[in-house]
This record gives C-alpha cells, sequence and structure tokens, in this order.
C-alpha cells in the first residue's frame, strides 16, 4: 500500500505538469499492450506501452528524463518485471543493453527547468570527465612542490575550478560541432543540442559564458603559465573535427586533456622543466589512449554507420594487446619523470598499485558490452587518485 501511495502522488504531480507521456513495459512476458493517449509535440517510442501496475510488487520503477524540442521534458515511468525472464534480464545487463533508460540526475531533480540544457550541456551531472581533466594537474602541481611539503592548496583550488570549466566548455564546443553526428548515434541523440533543447546560437553564447569564466581563473597565474594555458585552446577547438579525419582522435584528446601536466608544474616554478614534465605529460596521453579507447568501444557500432573513426575501430579485435602497450607507456612514462624528479620511494609503492589498477582495467573489460566499458572508463579516477597519492607521499618523503 505504501508503495501504491507513493506512485499515486507521483502520478498525480506529473499528470497535473502535463509531464505524463507514457508507462513502458520491457517485460518478455506482457502480451496485451495499451498505450497511453501521447500529445501530439512529445516524439513516439518503440517501446511497447502498457498501464501501470501499482499493485504488483515484483517490479522495479523508475524515471527517466528526455529533453525534446521547445524545452520539453518527458519524463516516462519505465518498469519491467524480475521473474518473467530473470535469465534475459541477466544477459542484457552483461550485454550492456539498457533500453534507452537513464536515471534522472539532480539536475532534473534540483536545478531550475530553462537553466537543466546548459547543465547537461556542460555534463555537470557527468563529473568523470572533469576528473580526468584534473589529475593531470594536480599530479603537476604536487610534483613541483618543494620536497618535504604539501602542494600548493589555492593553486589546486584554481585548478579544479579551472577543470570543471574547460570540461564544459570542451563538452559545449564538441556537441555544437558535432550536432549533426549526435542525431544518429544512440548514446549521443539526446544531447541538448542534438536533440533541439538548445539551439546552436544559445549553445554559442554559454561558451562565451564558460570560457569567461575561465579566463578569469587563467589570470590568477603567472605571465608564461598565460601563454601557456591560452595555447591549448587551439588543441580544445579542434579536437571535435578529428575523428572525421584520422583513427587516432584518442591521442589528439590525449594531448588536449593532459596539458595540465606542463600548466600545473608551469604554474608553482614560472617554467618548465623538460626532462620532468614531458614524460609526465607523455604518461597523461597513454593514459587517455586507454581510457578512451575502452569508452570508444560503446559507440563503434554506430561509428561505422556515420563515418567517424577511432582506435576502437582500428584496433578492432587487437584492442586488448594495444591497450597493453599503452599501459606499459603510461607506468614507464610516470616512473621517469618521478625519478627525473628526485620523488620518495613511497611514489613507486603506488605506481606499482596503479599498475595493477590498469592491468585489471585491461583485462577485464567487456568490449563488446556497453555498460561493461562504461563502467572500466569511469573507474579511471581511482587510477588518477593512486597515482596523486604517490606523487603526494613520495614529495613528502623526498
Amino acid at each position: 500500500m505504501a508503495l501504491y501511495r507513493r506512485f499515486s502522488r507521483v502520478y498525480g504531480s506529473l499528470h497535473r505538469h502535463g509531464r505524463l507521456a507514457a508507462a513502458a513495459t520491457l517485460s518478455d512476458h506482457s502480451s496485451a499492450c495499451k498505450a497511453f493517449p501521447q500529445h501530439p509535440s512529445i516524439p513516439s517510442f518503440s517501446n511497447s506501452l502498457t498501464p501501470f501496475d501499482p499493485t504488483n510488487s515484483t517490479y522495479k520503477h523508475f524515471i527517466c528524463t528526455r529533453f525534446y524540442p521547445e524545452n520539453q521534458t518527458l519524463v516516462q515511468l519505465l518498469h519491467y518485471s524480475t521473474l518473467a525472464n530473470p535469465k534475459k534480464e541477466n544477459d542484457d545487463k552483461h550485454s550492456g543493453k539498457n533500453n534507452g533508460l537513464e536515471v534522472l540526475s539532480w539536475i532534473d531533480l534540483y536545478l531550475p527547468k530553462k537553466i537543466r540544457p546548459y547543465a547537461h550541456l556542460a555534463r555537470l551531472d557527468k563529473p568523470i570527465g572533469t576528473w580526468l581533466l584534473a589529475w593531470p594537474c594536480m599530479w603537476s602541481i604536487t610534483m613541483a612542490a618543494e620536497s618535504g611539503s604539501l602542494p600548493d592548496v589555492k593553486m589546486m583550488a584554481l585548478f579544479g575550478c579551472g577543470a570543471l570549466l574547460l570540461r564544459g566548455a570542451g563538452c559545449t564546443i564538441n556537441d555544437l560541432l558535432d550536432r549533426d553526428i549526435d542525431t544518429k548515434v544512440e548514446r549521443t541523440r539526446l544531447r541538448p543540442v542534438a536533440s533541439g533543447a538548445l539551439t546552436p546560437f544559445q549553445g554559442l553564447c554559454f561558451l562565451g559564458f564558460q570560457l569567461l569564466l575561465g579566463l578569469g581563473i587563467l589570470l590568477q597565474l603567472n605571465n608564461f603559465s598565460q601563454i601557456l594555458g591560452a595555447s591549448s585552446l587551439l588543441l580544445v577547438f579542434s579536437y571535435p573535427l578529428m575523428k572525421r579525419f584520422t583513427f587516432w582522435p584518442q591521442a589528439y584528446l590525449g594531448l588536449t586533456f593532459n596539458w595540465g601536466a606542463l600548466l600545473g608544474w608551469a604554474a608553482i616554478r614560472g617554467s618548465l622543466d623538460p626532462a620532468v614534465v614531458l614524460p609526465l605529460y607523455a604518461s597523461g596521453v597513454f593514459w587517455t589512449l586507454v581510457y578512451d579507447t575502452i569508452y570508444a568501444h560503446q559507440d563503434k557500432d554506430d561509428d561505422l554507420k556515420v563515418g567517424v573513426k577511432s582506435t576502437a575501430l582500428r584496433f578492432g579485435d587487437s584492442t586488448k594487446e594495444w591497450l597493453t602497450g599503452f599501459g606499459l607507456a603510461c607506468i614507464g612514462s610516470l616512473a621517469l619523470s618521478g625519478l627525473n624528479a628526485e620523488i620518495g620511494w613511497p611514489y613507486y609503492a603506488f605506481l606499482a598499485a596503479a599498475s595493477s589498477h590498469l592491468a585489471w582495467q585491461i583485462r577485464t573489460v567487456d568490449l563488446s558490452c556497453r555498460a561493461g566499458c562504461n563502467k572500466k572508463f569511469v573507474s579511471n579516477k581511482w587510477f588518477g587518485a593512486i597515482v596523486y597519492s604517490g606523487i603526494l607521499f613520495g614529495r613528502l618523503f623526498s
């Protein structure tokens, strides 16, 4: 009864606001399917539609959101039986099939409706990109600290905010340039610009706002760092185009995403030490080749259809061999950078742990499973944290 009352409140609230489009079932055993009336401005779905049955306690319930033209948010109430065909549910889970289901994020729950598309455009509900951009910065800042001392906390805070803004700006640029491609790819077709929730002009204005905030952070750094940081914009703006011309866009992303390995050191020391920062930068590039190749395997079928290139398509069945090589190069470059920076012994202990994490990713990832690829991709925030811990303790004990 508690479940029934809870659903009744949700149903009533959604219905009053005109947001309830349909209740969709993903059960195998449901043979009789009926559709709720649907507003003509809301696109139809391929899933079978059936009235929701709140009295059946064997159902799991989900809410997912979608953005469509005219800034409409479509809320679906979907349910599927956990008893109808447990084997198929398990197979779908391991094959990465999610039937288009997405979890309602904090953006949709707490932000005003007009702001939501912009927050989604900046991927504020998916912080993994910010982590992956921030870690090389933190590695470099901490490595540049004096022996036996902690890193500059203020500088780390600035770079953390900068990573959030620059990652968001990069996503905006990517979505503006790729909007025609995104509509043809299952994973990206509901992004704000591709779906029409935002116009390209609105996206461009938002990009200007993001870059203006980023400039405010860049101006807090020394002159050398300002020039070095501004020079990365060429990489940021050109990266989305690489997938059209080369099978190695992941390598180009590595050059872009790990610029902080150079910038962090420069912000502390006022110059670059090539013996330290170049191996550190290279390690980040090799790391990116590992995690973004795994990530690219999620879209390889769609990429083939639309003619987009990636290392996932380039490597094919040999992907794990390539990833192993990149992983070894990443760890070797990190070791060389630490050696040249004269970091203490704890660094190498943590580096061994980071090696194990990378090996676990490569060995266990199922490249044919979208969910598995995404899980391994997201786990790279922990690889970055392990390496950072090694640099921190290694510098303290050096």
